[in-house]
């Protein structure tokens, strides 16, 4: 436990109940009762009551107040709970002791979680409003990005805490990131503005201890009857946001929680993934079950021809989230990244973590149908400004909300590696696309090969210039690209430090 080195703990009794209230840090000024919710303020040895807290929201976290763990080579414990709220849901931060007395916040990003310190900085900060999504900017002499600005409020508040935002009253909360990986986060609840930065770990990574054993199964007998047809809704993640009706494939609104305003739109096409909702498989090592659905179309700019692709969302525990994306180019498997690619000046090339991609693509895509569970509020009709750029088998892509910036990073895989995974080999002819394969590897063909390959070529050079000259009023003389790279995938709200 973090707190071994401490050679002091303040106790004092509720102001409100009388029940021991207990400071482990000397740097948390605020406390909320575990008995009668009350907010306390530490002045010295004596605490004040400034009122009663709201319940927290239950988002089934296997995390829990003195839970502890290490994150690289620092130990900590988790004494205190944040709860925020943004158009786009509820999200947790944790208040984490480190044995010095000082304390630092865990927080969830995308699945992966982020360990971050305060940070003193060097120049005064601009007001919330002038960090632009998309633009970058210098603190302490790094490069970032800003990747989401967005007024929160905060909803509730359990155990020790450093801090203690007016509770229900917005504030800006800006997240940058680097090509490095680091996320950096600006709270513009306390004045003057709280800094943050941090990298992503996984669960697995930060060696927890003294986690909730009993939130697998409190996950699995989670049950809400659907607003539409009222048909039961069993969810199974802890991190759900959106999920669909079996019944009557409503979509439906979790934001809020279970008990809750459930919104819910009515899809009235369903679609039918070719990988089933629920599927177990193995990709890269790990074992994933397929928990989300999405149909997802396209336009490139100049162009009212569409294009369509789907993506599968997949869940390991220890992993988070990763997608699998079927585009008429070819599979593949990519994650959203916690760090933020360098695009170079023209927007033609990008950087992530030393490696340099090339732009493949740049289009609008909007959501059509979903089906499953979504650890973001995704709904049909969900549109974001897209970019893929890609190096051989590797990919990198970024969508774009007016509040929220995305990155995702991941490669191609054969569709026979997607067959093997989750056993389906006998839709391997329906899962067939144009499979990874480098582009050098065509040095390899026979003669007979290249001979087809150059008729190939005049026949289609033969209806390119019939195109370009025929009569728009007898044929039809449009050109698109029916594909797209398989690289993109909407990660959502991952809002930096993990606010989501």
């Amino acid at each position: 436990m973090a707190t071994e080195s401490l050679q002091r703990v303040y106790r004092a009794p509720c102001p409100g109940c009388g029940a021991p209230v207990e400071f482990l840090s000397a740097q948390s000024t605020h406390a909320v009762c575990g008995f009668c919710q009350s907010t306390v303020v530490r002045s010295g040895e004596t605490l004040a009551r400034l009122g009663k807290m709201a319940e927290l929201f239950d988002d089934h976290s296997p995390l829990q107040l003195m839970a502890s763990g290490k994150a690289g080579e620092q130990a900590f414990t988790l004494v205190g709970r944040l709860q925020y709220k943004s158009s786009a849901g509820v999200w947790t931060e944790w208040n984490a002791l480190l044995p010095d007395g000082t304390t630092a916040s865990l927080s969830e990003d995308n699945g992966a979680y982020v360990f971050m310190r305060r940070q003193a900085i060097q120049r005064d900060l601009p007001a919330a409003e002038h960090f632009r999504v998309g633009a970058t900017t210098a603190i302490n002499g790094k490069s970032f990005s800003v990747a989401f600005n967005e007024p929160v409020t905060l909803v509730s508040a359990q155990g020790e805490l450093p801090k203690l935002p007016p509770l229900g009253h917005p504030f800006g909360m800006v997240e940058l990131r680097n090509e490095d990986g680091e996320v950096l986060s600006i709270d513009y609840g306390m004045q003057p503005p709280e800094v943050s930065l941090g990298r992503a770990a996984m669960l697995e990574e930060l060696q927890l201890t003294g986690l909730r054993e009993e939130s697998a199964k409190e996950e699995k007998g989670r049950q809400f009857h659907c607003p539409n047809c009222g048909a039961p809704v069993e969810v199974t993640l802890s991190k759900t946001k959106s999920i669909t009706c079996r019944s009557c494939n409503s979509l439906i609104d979790m934001s809020q929680g279970i008990g809750g305003e459930l919104t819910h739109v009515t899809q009235d096409e369903p679609v039918q993934p070719l990988i089933a909702l629920g599927s177990t498989g193995q990709l890269q090592g790990v074992h994933w079950q397929v928990v989300g659905f999405q149909h997802r179309m396209g336009t490139e700019p100049g162009d009212d021809e569409h294009f369509g692709w789907d993506e599968y969302l997949l869940f390991n525990r220890k992993r988070g989230f990763i997608f699998l994306v079927d585009a008429t180019d070819g599979w593949s498997v990519v994650k959203p990244t916690t760090g933020a690619p360098k695009v170079a000046k023209g927007g033609q090339s990008a950087s992530y973590l030393g490696k340099n991609y090339a732009l493949q693509s740049t289009y609008s895509a909007e959501t059509t149908y979903v089906a499953g569970e979504f650890y973001w509020a995704v709904h049909r009709g969900q549109k974001t400004s897209s970019r893929d750029f890609a190096k051989d088998n590797s990919l990198l892509s970024m969508e774009q909300t007016p509040t929220e910036v995305t990155w995702s990073v991941g490669g191609k895989i054969d569709s026979d590696a997607v067959a093997k995974a989750f056993k389906l080999e006998g839709k391997k002819d329906l899962l067939k696309r144009s499979d990874a394969s480098p582009i050098s590897k065509a040095a390899g063909m026979g003669c007979g090969a290249i001979v087809f390959l150059f008729i190939i070529i005049l026949v289609v050079m033969m209806l390119f210039g019939r195109c370009s000259s025929c009569d728009p009023r007898y044929e039809n003389c449009s050109s698109s690209s029916s594909s797209r790279s398989s690289g993109g995938s909407f990660g959502g709200s991952s809002g930096g430090g993990g606010h989501k």
